[in-house]
């Protein structure tokens, strides 16, 4: 037993291949074809195939058997209508499957000498070397040429996550006071001269805020740690004033 091989023949990719060529050779209108005559040539090169044992691809065998299917649809005295009542003619279906590929075949030609036309240009060889050049100007030249997609991703993620962190942080308004102790410690003793004597609690409670509050006590300190000024109790509680020394007074 002889063992059968496939060939690709050359000049027929494929059966309506061998269909197109044979309405090309015979210049026949591919409206109107002449099923009888196409079937005949069809079957013929089917026999020369067998006879050199070149095994057929079923897509051959198919369109054979089409052919054969229209052609014994023809010779029925019985033509098929449509919903309109006009005869349905058997190669409609082929007719358009011919074009069809007719089109894709021409498609494929001018593909092809776009694809010649292209292989006689070269490609620039600097093209590496300038991408090169230009990640190299820029401080993370290593990651501007390995960058993919996922580690761009990656990246866009922790930002995002950096962003959200540094919302959720909390802030410290720090605000720089109008006030010292060396200015309280001369308003105190200004105030002291005019009245010679001032009770403690006039002090305090006559200052703007609970700031200026510790810095004019601060001041009170210090004065009484330099001995400018003295304090003097009374009956009650926290009832007491403050003064100026006797010596600095005569």
């Amino acid at each position: 037993m002889e063992k059968a091989f496939e060939v690709r023949l050359p000049q027929f990719e494929g059966p309506f291949d061998l269909l197109l060529f044979f309405i090309e050779r015979d210049e026949i209108d591919v409206h109107n074809i002449p099923i009888s005559s196409i079937t005949n040539d069809f079957l013929e090169y089917i026999r020369q195939m067998n006879d050199l044992n070149i095994e057929l691809a079923s897509e051959f065998i198919l369109v054979a058997a089409t052919l054969m299917r229209i052609k014994a649809k023809m010779l029925l005295p019985r033509p098929e209508l449509d919903d309109a009542g006009n005869e349905i003619d058997p190669r409609k279906d082929l007719v358009e499957r011919i074009l069809q590929y007719k089109q894709f075949k021409e498609a494929c030609e001018d593909m092809r000498v776009l694809e010649e036309d292209r292989s006689l240009k070269s490609a620039r060889g600097n093209i590496q070397r300038e991408l090169a050049e230009i990640a190299m100007q820029n401080a993370a030249s290593e990651e501007l040429m390995n960058l993919t997609l996922y580690q761009l991703l990656n990246t866009f993620n922790k930002v995002v996550t950096r962003f959200e962190n540094e919302s959720k942080k909390v802030k410290h308004k720090v605000v720089q006071y109008p006030y010292t102790i060396a200015g309280e410690k001369t308003q105190l003793r200004e105030r002291i001269r005019a009245h010679r004597k001032v009770a403690f609690t006039e002090v305090i409670t006559s200052c703007e805020n609970k700031v200026q509050a510790i810095f004019t006590f601060l001041a009170v300190l210090e004065l009484l740690a330099e001995q400018v000024i003295r304090i003097t109790l009374g009956i009650g509680f926290n009832n007491f004033w403050l003064s100026e020394p006797e010596e600095v007074t005569a």
